[in-house]
């Protein structure tokens, strides 16, 4: 359930239960008694955080998609994701952490119902003290009942329901985090590859350049030092192309265990291109964002467990009531097991006295973890926010860098460009540009750089305001949260 910002939270603990009729008329005053100081108990504490009406910068007007990896049109990016919903190993075993956790609400819920068993006992005895020949047989039906008069295992029932939500809505928080991983790592792995097709071509032209020199230093019209700078900087980008190469690889390797997969099994086609940047998603409010995102409402379920858990502490300390009912039939041998008959039905009034300051402790105890799941609560609210502030103001800065880049290539290409005349014609000396052409070709990888930190940045923003979203595994397993 969606939570709602209020200032303050509400915390319900006992309610009042009237006891059972038909009890001794001085047990029905003892309960009465109690009941009448145990009313209805309604605590408040404050939020440790305001929310904000709005974020610090515009946002877009584009829809936010539920799938928010379609929205870069990568067609490949979108199968791998995929891949990775259906089977990464970590996201399927926290599906089976959900599945423990239903598993614990049954077993919880139990308790509310009677318990019922049957039972054969048979034996003998010597010298013989209840039947002719002392064979002993009984086959009996027990039943024990505890009435829930101020509510412990509703609660407890009632936290369990909300551990259960938390543990499947942090289910949710690992799917979108192991999508981003997905788009982070191919996005890197195609700017990677971008860069080596680019190293390559410059490659390509400094091995052009280093042949128009010797020619030159073979009609003595340049220096040998030349010569070895220019191979120095030949050299210089195969070292960083072996460096890329070495973060292509390692990166193949880490989107194969994404998708569930051996490393070194995976082998993809890589274009070296990076998809366009769509405009920038509509990011809503900020209250918007604590309803929509997963591990804020993880993190108030257990707020909202740990509630309850308080409530079942203060019931450990109110007495409890519980019936237990017994039907026999009785022989000394097992033919003639139907020939007597008994049945008994007892209640029994448990009331905690002294236990050492114990239970108290108890209740504070879960007190004090409710204090803390308020405060957790709170800083996972400002995390959120500062995920989406964070991730905005980075793409509005990020688009200015490339521009200062864009013109910086852009001037050191008509620097290096009459650099060239001029050497050629004679009048400088090749050092000038052959640091003109090392600063050019540096710039070019630079914006790529900046190209995947734009798409990364958009990434980021995608994953701050993402919702949960249906996955695979929910449907195609043996267990089903409903």
């Amino acid at each position: 359930m969606p939570y709602k910002r209020r200032s303050t939270l509400f915390f319900t603990s006992i309610k009042e239960e009237k006891p059972l009729p038909g009890l001794p008329i001085i047990i029905l005053l003892l309960f009465l008694g109690i009941a009448s100081s145990c009313g209805n108990k309604v605590t408040t504490t404050d939020l440790p955080v305001s929310v904000p009406e709005d974020y610090t910068l515009p946002t877009g007007e584009a829809d936010l998609e539920e799938e928010w990896w379609s929205s870069f049109g990568d067609s490949t990016l979108n199968a791998l994701v995929d891949s990775a919903l259906m089977h990464n190993l970590e996201l399927r075993g926290s599906w089976y952490q959900v599945a423990q956790e239903a598993s614990n609400v049954a077993i919880i819920a139990s308790e509310r119902v009677p318990q019922v068993f049957l039972e054969l006992q048979g034996g003998a005895s010597r010298p013989v003290p209840d039947f002719v020949g002392g064979e002993n047989t009984q086959l009996s039906l027990r039943s024990s009942y505890e009435v829930d008069l101020w509510g412990r295992v509703k609660q407890s029932k009632l936290a369990a329901e909300s551990r259960l939500r938390a543990t499947f809505l942090d289910y949710r928080t690992l799917g979108i985090s192991i999508a981003g991983e997905v788009a982070l790592t191919w996005f890197s792995m195609q700017a990677f590859q971008e860069q080596l097709d680019l190293i390559r071509e410059q490659t390509e032209y400094n091995e052009q350049v280093l042949a128009l020199i010797r020619v030159r230093f073979a009609s003595g019209q340049v220096r040998g030092v030349d010569i070895l700078r220019q191979e120095q900087l030949i050299q210089n980008t195969q070292e960083q192309a072996t460096a890329i190469e070495i973060e292509v690889k390692t990166l193949r390797n880490r989107l194969a265990v994404l998708l569930g997969a051996v490393p070194g099994s995976l082998n993809l086609p890589q274009d070296g291109k990076l998809p366009e940047l769509s405009p920038m998603p509509d990011a809503g409010l900020p209250m918007e964002l604590i309803n929509r995102r997963p591990d804020v409402q993880s993190s108030f379920n257990r707020l909202e467990a740990a509630d309850r858990e308080v409530a079942v502490a203060i019931s450990n300390t109110y007495p409890r009531l519980s019936f237990n009912f017994t039907g026999a039939l009785r022989s000394n041998t097992l033919t003639n097991l139907v020939e007597s008959q008994a049945a008994s039905i007892t209640s029994s009034l448990l009331m905690p006295l002294f236990y050492g300051g114990r239970l108290n402790a108890e209740k504070e105890q879960a007190e004090f973890f409710r204090d803390q799941q308020v405060q957790l609560y709170g800083q996972t609210v400002l995390q959120a926010l500062q995920e989406v502030e964070d991730a905005m103001i980075r793409e509005n800065l990020q688009k200015d860098r490339i521009g200062y880049l864009e013109n910086q290539l852009d001037l050191a290409e008509r620097a290096f460009q009459q650099l060239r005349v001029e050497y050629l014609n004679g009048s400088i000396a090749y050092l000038d540009v052959l640091v003109s052409l090392d600063q050019m070709q540096q710039l070019k990888r630079d914006l790529v750089n900046a190209e995947l930190n734009l798409l990364l940045f958009r990434l980021a923003l995608y994953r701050a305001l993402a919702g949960g979203f249906e996955t695979p595994i929910e449907n195609g397993g043996k267990f089903n949260l409903n």
